[in-house]
C-alpha cells in the first residue's frame, strides 16, 4: 500500500485540484473555469494580484514612460485645438 499518493492521483495522472506537488494544474484549472456561471467567473478572476517587485531602474523607466505619454497627449490636444482656429 502506498502512502505518498492517493488512489485518485494514480487513476487520473495527478490532474486533481491540488496536483502532486500541491499546485493546481493549469489544464484542470482552465477546464473548471469553463463551467462557471458568469458571476462566479467574475468573482474568480477579479481577485487582486500582488504588486511585482521592481528594481529602481525599472521603476524609473516606467515613470519616464508615463511622463512621455502625458507629454505626447498634451501635444496632440494642443495641436487639435490649434487647428480648430
Amino acid at each position: 500500500m502506498r502512502t505518498g499518493a492517493s488512489a485518485y492521483d494514480e487513476v487520473d495522472g495527478g490532474r486533481t485540484a491540488g496536483g502532486r506537488d500541491g499546485q493546481p494544474d493549469k489544464p484542470f484549472e482552465d477546464e473548471t473555469i469553463m463551467h462557471l456561471e458568469r458571476d462566479q467567473f467574475v468573482a474568480e478572476t477579479s481577485r487582486p494580484v500582488a504588486r511585482a517587485p521592481l528594481s529602481p531602474r525599472a521603476t524609473a523607466a516606467l515613470w519616464a514612460l508615463r511622463l512621455f505619454a502625458v507629454v505626447v497627449s498634451l501635444m496632440v490636444v494642443y495641436t487639435f485645438i490649434r487647428q480648430l482656429h
